[in-house]
């Protein structure tokens, strides 16, 4: 009789999905509250979504233990900048910070899958998009996690960013108000949840503009 091994992985895949929209003066961050494994659902009331500065949130999907451990990274690391600049680290500083970090853990990597929102220096809405090791881009919108192949499609239709390649280099920033983009959140939630069964539960959205950080809750279906 052969010998079976153990395939054991460090990792694991919690589902979720995670949408960031820029808008001229504001930026909307969401993501669903359940957290999974294989068929099973862990909690319904997981928040996948972290406030790393004043003006910067980030929504992850993939392995929460390493998503917990990279932000714990990322504030220790934060407050450190704090206690050296006497001030809070900008989101495109924050963005180059969670690109080192991952890139830094590249041969081990957190399984992480991040989108970062905010408010650049100029107060303009700007969202980041990851992959697990570090590459990342600025973009209009961007999805993570295991709805992302149904909700981009859905944010392409309604919101196609200027493409990178043409010059005079456009704003990526999207063309809706801060009311229609936060609608828009809630229809592609509402829709990715009737197809994935990691997503689910309800979805946290969270408005950053000048007057500050608010959230939004929506419930989704539950089964």
């Amino acid at each position: 009789m052969t010998k079976q091994h153990a395939n054991w992985s460090p990792y694991d895949n919690n589902g979720g999905s995670c949408v960031a929209i820029a808008g001229a003066d504001y930026c909307v961050i969401a993501a669903d509250t359940r957290m999974s494994t294989g068929y099973n659902i862990l909690t319904r009331d997981y928040s996948k979504i972290s406030q790393l500065a004043e003006k910067c949130v980030m929504a992850s999907s993939g392995f929460q233990a390493d998503v917990k451990a990279l932000q714990k990274v990322l504030s220790a690391r934060h407050l450190i900048y704090q206690h050296q600049h006497n001030k809070q680290m900008s989101c495109p500083a924050m963005a180059q910070l969670l690109s080192n970090t991952l890139y830094y853990k590249r041969f081990f990597p957190y399984y992480a899958f991040n989108v970062l929102g905010g408010l650049d220096n100029e107060g303009k809405g700007c969202v980041f998009t990851y992959d697990a090791v570090g590459s990342y881009e600025r973009v209009g919108y961007s999805s993570q996690g295991s709805g992302s192949t149904l909700i981009m499609p859905s944010l392409d239709n309604q919101l196609k960013s200027p493409s990178p390649l043409l010059l005079p280099a456009l704003d990526a920033v999207t063309p809706l108000s801060e009311a229609e983009a936060v609608d828009l959140v809630k229809s592609v939630f509402a829709s990715a949840t009737e197809r994935d069964i990691y997503t689910g539960d309800k979805v946290e959205i969270v408005i950053l503009n000048a007057s500050g950080l608010r959230r939004e809750y929506m419930d989704l279906r539950k089964d």
